[in-house]
Protein backbone atom coordinates (compact mmCIF):
# COMPACT_ATOMS: atom_id res chain seq x y z
CA UNK A 1 0.00 0.00 0.00
CA UNK A 2 1.28 3.51 -0.68
CA UNK A 3 3.67 4.96 2.03
CA UNK A 4 1.42 8.21 1.72
CA UNK A 5 -1.21 5.85 3.17
CA UNK A 6 -2.92 7.84 5.90
CA UNK A 7 -5.65 6.80 8.51
CA UNK A 8 -7.71 8.83 10.68
CA UNK A 9 -9.94 7.78 12.88
CA UNK A 10 -13.73 9.28 13.48
CA UNK A 11 -14.14 8.32 16.73
CA UNK A 12 -12.82 5.81 19.61
CA UNK A 13 -15.08 3.06 18.74
CA UNK A 14 -15.43 2.87 15.17
CA UNK A 15 -14.72 4.62 11.36
CA UNK A 16 -11.61 5.84 9.57
CA UNK A 17 -11.28 7.73 6.75
CA UNK A 18 -8.47 6.19 5.01
CA UNK A 19 -6.58 8.05 2.20
CA UNK A 20 -3.78 7.57 -0.13
CA UNK A 21 -4.52 4.70 -2.03
CA UNK A 22 -6.35 4.09 -5.34
CA UNK A 23 -8.89 1.34 -5.20
CA UNK A 24 -8.87 0.55 -8.98
CA UNK A 25 -4.96 -0.31 -8.44
CA UNK A 26 -4.96 -2.57 -5.72
CA UNK A 27 -3.55 -6.03 -5.20
CA UNK A 28 -3.23 -8.74 -2.92
CA UNK A 29 -1.19 -6.74 -0.28
CA UNK A 30 -3.17 -3.87 -0.25
CA UNK A 31 -6.58 -6.25 0.10
CA UNK A 32 -5.09 -7.69 3.04
CA UNK A 33 -4.21 -4.37 4.59
CA UNK A 34 -7.81 -2.82 3.74
CA UNK A 35 -9.21 -6.45 5.48
CA UNK A 36 -7.01 -5.50 8.67
CA UNK A 37 -7.84 -1.47 9.27
CA UNK A 38 -11.71 -2.76 8.40
CA UNK A 39 -11.09 -5.63 12.12
CA UNK A 40 -9.77 -2.65 13.35
CA UNK A 41 -11.94 0.05 12.45
CA UNK A 42 -15.38 -1.85 11.56
CA UNK A 43 -16.43 0.98 8.45
CA UNK A 44 -13.84 2.50 6.29
CA UNK A 45 -14.02 5.53 4.26
CA UNK A 46 -12.30 6.71 1.14
CA UNK A 47 -13.04 9.85 -0.67
CA UNK A 48 -12.33 11.36 -3.76
CA UNK A 49 -12.31 7.06 -5.38
CA UNK A 50 -15.05 7.91 -8.06
CA UNK A 51 -15.64 4.42 -9.47
CA UNK A 52 -17.40 3.25 -12.38
CA UNK A 53 -19.16 0.17 -12.48
CA UNK A 54 -16.68 -2.40 -13.87
CA UNK A 55 -14.21 -1.37 -11.16
CA UNK A 56 -16.49 -0.95 -8.11
CA UNK A 57 -17.51 -4.75 -8.86
CA UNK A 58 -13.84 -5.72 -9.48
CA UNK A 59 -13.01 -4.18 -6.00
CA UNK A 60 -15.84 -6.33 -4.46
CA UNK A 61 -14.65 -9.38 -6.41
CA UNK A 62 -10.92 -9.12 -4.35
CA UNK A 63 -12.76 -9.93 -1.03
CA UNK A 64 -15.32 -12.65 -1.98
CA UNK A 65 -18.57 -13.77 -3.65
CA UNK A 66 -20.76 -11.21 -4.70
CA UNK A 67 -24.61 -10.63 -4.45
CA UNK A 68 -27.01 -7.83 -5.61
CA UNK A 69 -29.66 -8.04 -3.52
CA UNK A 70 -31.96 -11.39 -3.38
CA UNK A 71 -35.33 -9.54 -3.16
CA UNK A 72 -35.23 -6.10 -4.54
CA UNK A 73 -34.50 -4.54 -8.17
CA UNK A 74 -32.66 -1.67 -8.92
CA UNK A 75 -34.22 1.71 -10.24
CA UNK A 76 -31.94 2.79 -12.55
CA UNK A 77 -28.71 0.49 -13.23
CA UNK A 78 -29.38 -3.22 -14.54
CA UNK A 79 -26.19 -5.46 -13.24
CA UNK A 80 -26.44 -8.57 -11.45
CA UNK A 81 -24.13 -7.43 -9.05
CA UNK A 82 -25.02 -4.14 -8.43
CA UNK A 83 -27.71 -2.95 -5.68
CA UNK A 84 -28.35 0.59 -6.12
CA UNK A 85 -30.88 2.52 -3.78
CA UNK A 86 -32.37 6.26 -5.12
CA UNK A 87 -34.36 8.32 -3.00
CA UNK A 88 -36.82 9.14 -5.46
CA UNK A 89 -37.68 6.33 -5.52
CA UNK A 90 -38.33 5.18 -2.21
CA UNK A 91 -34.50 4.33 -1.36
CA UNK A 92 -34.32 5.11 1.84
CA UNK A 93 -32.95 2.23 4.28
CA UNK A 94 -34.02 4.75 7.43
CA UNK A 95 -34.02 2.14 9.88
CA UNK A 96 -30.96 0.17 11.90
CA UNK A 97 -29.97 -3.33 10.49
CA UNK A 98 -27.16 -5.34 9.26
CA UNK A 99 -26.83 -6.06 5.21
CA UNK A 100 -29.40 -9.09 4.26
CA UNK A 101 -29.36 -10.77 7.87
CA UNK A 102 -32.35 -12.68 6.59
CA UNK A 103 -30.20 -14.84 4.52
CA UNK A 104 -28.86 -18.38 6.19
CA UNK A 105 -25.67 -17.04 5.17
CA UNK A 106 -25.64 -13.50 5.52
CA UNK A 107 -23.04 -11.10 4.19
CA UNK A 108 -19.81 -10.80 5.43
CA UNK A 109 -19.33 -7.30 4.28
CA UNK A 110 -20.83 -4.24 1.92
CA UNK A 111 -18.86 -1.75 -0.42
CA UNK A 112 -20.89 1.24 -1.58
CA UNK A 113 -20.10 3.79 -3.77
CA UNK A 114 -21.96 7.29 -3.33
CA UNK A 115 -23.26 8.14 -6.94
CA UNK A 116 -25.34 11.21 -5.78
CA UNK A 117 -25.48 12.95 -2.79
CA UNK A 118 -27.38 16.09 -1.35
CA UNK A 119 -25.23 18.55 -0.13
CA UNK A 120 -26.80 18.96 3.23
CA UNK A 121 -28.18 15.97 5.43
CA UNK A 122 -28.28 12.33 3.80
CA UNK A 123 -25.24 11.01 6.44
CA UNK A 124 -25.51 7.07 7.34
CA UNK A 125 -24.54 6.03 10.61
CA UNK A 126 -23.08 2.97 12.20
CA UNK A 127 -22.69 1.31 15.37
CA UNK A 128 -20.46 -0.72 16.51
CA UNK A 129 -22.57 -4.43 18.04
CA UNK A 130 -19.74 -5.41 19.96
CA UNK A 131 -18.89 -2.25 22.13
CA UNK A 132 -22.84 -2.19 22.59
CA UNK A 133 -22.61 -6.07 23.31
CA UNK A 134 -19.58 -5.40 26.22
CA UNK A 135 -21.32 -2.36 27.90
CA UNK A 136 -24.60 -4.03 28.55
CA UNK A 137 -25.15 -5.81 32.30
CA UNK A 138 -23.38 -9.30 33.05
CA UNK A 139 -27.40 -10.37 33.51
CA UNK A 140 -28.05 -8.80 30.41
CA UNK A 141 -25.38 -10.43 28.73
CA UNK A 142 -25.86 -13.69 29.82
CA UNK A 143 -29.38 -14.10 28.68
CA UNK A 144 -28.66 -12.92 25.13
CA UNK A 145 -25.72 -15.47 25.39
CA UNK A 146 -28.20 -18.25 25.14
CA UNK A 147 -30.74 -16.31 22.98
CA UNK A 148 -31.49 -16.64 19.35
CA UNK A 149 -33.33 -14.66 16.92
CA UNK A 150 -35.57 -14.69 13.60
CA UNK A 151 -34.51 -12.67 10.60
CA UNK A 152 -36.77 -12.21 7.71
CA UNK A 153 -37.65 -10.37 4.36
CA UNK A 154 -40.66 -8.63 5.60
CA UNK A 155 -39.90 -5.32 4.72
CA UNK A 156 -39.28 -6.64 1.21
CA UNK A 157 -42.63 -8.06 1.38
CA UNK A 158 -41.12 -11.61 1.20
CA UNK A 159 -41.65 -12.79 5.38
CA UNK A 160 -41.13 -16.15 4.26
CA UNK A 161 -37.72 -15.77 3.40
CA UNK A 162 -36.17 -15.92 6.54
CA UNK A 163 -33.64 -17.66 9.13
CA UNK A 164 -32.63 -18.18 12.61
CA UNK A 165 -29.19 -17.17 13.90
CA UNK A 166 -27.75 -16.58 17.26
CA UNK A 167 -28.73 -12.84 19.33
CA UNK A 168 -25.02 -13.12 20.22
CA UNK A 169 -22.36 -14.24 17.25
CA UNK A 170 -19.00 -14.38 17.76
CA UNK A 171 -16.73 -12.89 15.06
CA UNK A 172 -14.57 -15.56 13.31
CA UNK A 173 -11.16 -13.49 12.90
CA UNK A 174 -11.48 -11.55 16.03
CA UNK A 175 -13.40 -14.16 18.36
CA UNK A 176 -14.44 -10.70 19.28
CA UNK A 177 -19.16 -11.12 20.68
CA UNK A 178 -21.40 -8.99 19.21
CA UNK A 179 -25.49 -8.45 18.89
CA UNK A 180 -26.86 -9.55 15.93
CA UNK A 181 -30.01 -8.35 15.63
CA UNK A 182 -31.21 -5.30 14.10
CA UNK A 183 -34.18 -3.30 14.20
CA UNK A 184 -35.30 -3.97 10.09
CA UNK A 185 -35.13 -7.61 9.77
CA UNK A 186 -35.35 -9.42 13.23
CA UNK A 187 -38.70 -10.70 14.01
CA UNK A 188 -38.45 -12.66 16.80
CA UNK A 189 -36.43 -13.75 19.86
CA UNK A 190 -37.54 -17.89 19.22
CA UNK A 191 -36.71 -19.02 23.29
CA UNK A 192 -39.58 -16.08 24.45
CA UNK A 193 -42.91 -15.64 23.88
CA UNK A 194 -44.20 -12.67 21.78
CA UNK A 195 -44.62 -10.13 24.42
CA UNK A 196 -41.32 -11.19 25.95
CA UNK A 197 -39.14 -10.82 22.68
CA UNK A 198 -40.87 -7.51 21.65
CA UNK A 199 -39.88 -5.57 25.02
CA UNK A 200 -36.12 -7.40 24.62
CA UNK A 201 -35.94 -6.52 21.12
CA UNK A 202 -36.79 -2.78 21.22
CA UNK A 203 -34.64 -2.46 24.40
CA UNK A 204 -31.65 -3.84 22.32
CA UNK A 205 -32.70 -1.76 19.28
CA UNK A 206 -32.66 1.49 21.53
CA UNK A 207 -29.16 0.45 23.40
CA UNK A 208 -27.47 -0.03 19.85
CA UNK A 209 -28.38 3.05 18.39
CA UNK A 210 -26.74 4.83 21.50
CA UNK A 211 -24.49 7.98 20.33
CA UNK A 212 -21.40 6.12 22.18
CA UNK A 213 -21.57 3.50 19.94
CA UNK A 214 -21.78 5.53 16.42
CA UNK A 215 -20.27 6.79 14.10
CA UNK A 216 -21.90 9.57 11.47
CA UNK A 217 -20.87 9.88 8.28
CA UNK A 218 -21.13 13.18 5.94
CA UNK A 219 -21.20 11.97 1.92
CA UNK A 220 -19.50 13.12 -0.67
CA UNK A 221 -19.65 12.36 -4.48
CA UNK A 222 -17.27 9.49 -5.08
CA UNK A 223 -16.67 8.45 -1.73
CA UNK A 224 -16.34 4.49 -1.39
CA UNK A 225 -17.33 2.89 2.21
CA UNK A 226 -16.63 -0.81 2.96
CA UNK A 227 -17.88 -1.76 6.46
CA UNK A 228 -18.39 -5.50 8.53
CA UNK A 229 -21.84 -6.53 8.33
CA UNK A 230 -20.73 -8.98 11.42
CA UNK A 231 -20.26 -6.58 14.11
CA UNK A 232 -21.83 -3.04 13.11
CA UNK A 233 -25.86 -1.84 11.79
CA UNK A 234 -25.92 0.99 10.24
CA UNK A 235 -28.82 3.49 9.51
CA UNK A 236 -29.33 6.51 6.76
CA UNK A 237 -30.73 10.16 8.72
CA UNK A 238 -33.75 10.83 6.28
CA UNK A 239 -33.25 14.62 6.88
CA UNK A 240 -32.85 15.71 3.08
CA UNK A 241 -34.77 16.62 0.34
CA UNK A 242 -32.78 16.27 -3.13
CA UNK A 243 -31.39 13.21 -5.08
CA UNK A 244 -29.55 10.63 -3.08
CA UNK A 245 -28.10 7.42 -5.54
CA UNK A 246 -26.12 4.42 -3.60
CA UNK A 247 -24.52 1.93 -5.59
CA UNK A 248 -23.31 -1.34 -3.21
CA UNK A 249 -21.89 -4.78 -4.04
CA UNK A 250 -22.15 -7.31 -1.54
CA UNK A 251 -19.87 -9.96 -0.11
CA UNK A 252 -21.92 -12.92 0.87
CA UNK A 253 -20.82 -16.05 2.88
CA UNK A 254 -21.00 -15.16 6.53
CA UNK A 255 -22.14 -17.82 8.77
CA UNK A 256 -22.72 -16.79 11.70
CA UNK A 257 -21.54 -18.51 14.62
CA UNK A 258 -23.27 -18.43 18.30
CA UNK A 259 -20.69 -17.09 20.97
CA UNK A 260 -22.53 -20.02 23.45
CA UNK A 261 -24.22 -22.71 22.79
CA UNK A 262 -28.40 -22.25 23.45
CA UNK A 263 -29.59 -23.35 26.64
CA UNK A 264 -33.53 -23.27 26.27
CA UNK A 265 -35.81 -25.16 23.77
CA UNK A 266 -37.54 -22.77 21.69
CA UNK A 267 -40.74 -20.83 22.53
CA UNK A 268 -44.14 -23.28 22.23
CA UNK A 269 -47.80 -22.37 23.65
CA UNK A 270 -48.85 -24.19 25.86
CA UNK A 271 -52.05 -22.32 26.11
CA UNK A 272 -55.56 -23.49 23.70
CA UNK A 273 -55.26 -21.68 20.49
CA UNK A 274 -56.92 -18.36 20.32
CA UNK A 275 -56.77 -15.09 18.30
CA UNK A 276 -52.60 -14.33 19.78
CA UNK A 277 -51.52 -17.66 18.27
CA UNK A 278 -50.83 -16.01 15.14
CA UNK A 279 -47.98 -14.21 16.54
CA UNK A 280 -46.26 -17.69 16.62
CA UNK A 281 -47.36 -19.04 13.23
CA UNK A 282 -44.02 -17.71 11.64
CA UNK A 283 -41.42 -18.69 14.20
CA UNK A 284 -43.21 -22.10 14.74
CA UNK A 285 -43.44 -22.78 11.06
CA UNK A 286 -39.47 -21.82 10.30
CA UNK A 287 -38.64 -24.31 13.33
CA UNK A 288 -40.46 -26.86 11.36
CA UNK A 289 -38.66 -26.03 7.94
CA UNK A 290 -35.55 -26.26 10.12
CA UNK A 291 -36.19 -29.90 12.00
CA UNK A 292 -37.15 -31.22 8.02
CA UNK A 293 -33.79 -29.44 6.67
CA UNK A 294 -31.89 -31.39 9.56
CA UNK A 295 -33.91 -34.50 9.33
CA UNK A 296 -33.48 -34.38 5.69
CA UNK A 297 -29.53 -33.99 5.83
CA UNK A 298 -29.27 -37.10 8.33
CA UNK A 299 -30.66 -39.17 5.77
CA UNK A 300 -27.73 -38.23 2.59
Amino acid sequence: MSHDLSVNRLTTTLGAEIRGIDLCRIGAGQVDRINELLLEHMVLFFPDQHLDIDAHVALGKQFGPLDAHPNLENPFTRHPQIFELAASHGGVADEWHSDISFNAEPSVMSILNMIECPDVGGDTMWANTSAAYDALSAPIRDLCDGLSALHDATPHGQPEVNAIHPVVRSHPLTRCKALFVNQHFTRRIVELSHEESTLLLDYLARWIAQPRFCVRYHWRKGTIAIWDNRCTQHFVVSDFDSQRVIQRVTVMGDTPEAAAAPRWEPYTRQEVVGATSRYDQQLNAALERDVMTLESNRKK
